[in-house]
């Protein structure tokens, strides 16, 4: 009985320090929240404009041009992570493939910073 109590400890430990972390982040936000915020602070920041303004103002394109680019890349490296672990066990035809996703990857980035897609001026 002793041994089986033994190969569940690390479960019970895991799940220990699981709830530990999450009554800390429960209780973190009351403790370190602003208590006079400032209109600034507080203003939506998110989405590139006022949330409350006209619904037919002109709005800047390149918030959207910049997250559509941050999405690009994030999938990149949620692809580079696997490969990564799983690299001494792949075979070429593995390897070359995701070297040629990096490299059409790789060109578009080269095509979008030649383009200033990424230049806020």
């Amino acid at each position: 009985m002793d041994e089986l109590l033994g190969n569940y400890l690390a479960v019970v430990i895991f799940i220990g320090v699981a709830l530990a972390i999450a009554m800390v982040l429960t209780i973190a936000p009351f403790l370190v929240a602003m208590r006079n915020p400032d209109p600034e602070k507080v203003s939506a920041y998110e989405c590139g404009f006022n949330a409350f303004d006209d619904a037919r103002m002109q709005f800047d394109v390149r918030f959207y041009l910049v997250s559509i680019l941050f999405i690009i890349f994030d999938l990149e490296v949620a692809f580079l992570f696997p490969w990564a672990a799983a690299f001494p066990k792949m075979s070429d035809y593995g390897f070359w493939a995701m070297i040629v996703f990096l490299g059409v990857l790789t060109i578009g980035f080269i095509y979008e910073w030649k383009k200033g897609a990424l230049e806020w001026d």
